[in-house]
């Protein structure tokens, strides 16, 4: 969802207005950046030179979580994630 609100922020993903409530009405939850993400997140190669990108790589490492991107570059990581 931060990387939706970002987009959407600079114009290059348009969002529903109820985006967010909908998403927390399916049953997604939230995710805070911890100490385990960080040290995931240093310890990643530089397939994805995006700061925002490579801290979902991190958290979705992390917790053994799958992501959900259109990116290409996140195939390169070693992390479950729908493309």
């Amino acid at each position: 969802m931060w990387e939706c609100a970002i987009k959407a922020s600079i114009g290059k993903l348009e969002l529903p207005e109820e985006f967010f409530d909908a998403v927390t009405m399916a049953g997604f939850g939230k995710l805070q950046i911890r100490i385990p993400h960080l040290l995931a997140y240093v310890e990643l190669p530089m397939h994805h030179r995006d700061p925002f990108g490579r801290m979902l790589v991190a958290q979705a490492a992390a917790e053994s979580l799958t992501l959900i991107s259109k990116g290409s570059k996140i195939a390169e990581y070693d992390v479950k994630f729908l493309n």
